[in-house]
């Protein structure tokens, strides 16, 4: 006996596969000023975030080093 696959309807591997009921929104052309101005908030996030990152890490850092010399001391 051999076994039959079961013939199921192709499932969409990727979310741009999606049906034809979602509609896109339409491209919308940028200046090339708009485009500039958007790298330059997209760069600020980034930086904040990462500062934010360093912060802690720093913290950390403070935290481990402190706990390095009380057991230095005993």
């Amino acid at each position: 006996m051999t076994a039959q696959k079961a013939t199921e309807p192709a499932s969409p591997k990727s979310p741009t596969a999606a049906p034809a009921q979602t509609a896109r929104k339409p491209w919308i052309k940028k200046t090339p000023v708009e485009v500039v101005l958007d790298q330059i908030n997209r760069l600020r996030n980034d930086v904040l975030k990462k500062e934010e990152e360093l912060k802690q890490a720093k913290r950390q850092l403070e935290k481990l080093e402190a706990a390095k010399k009380v057991l230095e001391a005993n």
